[in-house]
């Protein structure tokens, strides 16, 4: 963390929440607090695409997994894709 940026608009530094975890982050949210962008940790592994790369399918699901826990600034405003369409 102390050395990740947001690819998008550079912003340091980034916000950390962690939904599981052993001896390393398993699942989580790495968020831009500047561009409200958020990227989530898979398997360990922080995937930070740019928002063409990425998969709104995927994205929704993984939100939908962790709504109890995550933010919700990230659940309604996040970007590229967020729950604001849906009921809570």
């Amino acid at each position: 963390m102390d050395i990740l940026a947001c690819p998008i608009d550079k912003h340091y530094p980034l916000e950390l929440y962690v939904f599981e975890e052993k001896e390393e982050i398993v699942e989580g949210i790495i968020a831009c607090p500047k561009c409200s962008r958020w990227y989530p940790i898979k398997g360990e592994i922080p995937e930070m695409l740019p928002d063409e790369l990425r998969n709104k399918r995927e994205e929704l699901e993984f939100l939908r997994k962790w709504r109890e826990k995550a933010p919700k600034k990230i659940l309604l405003e996040g970007k590229p894709f967020n729950l604001s369409d849906e009921p809570t």
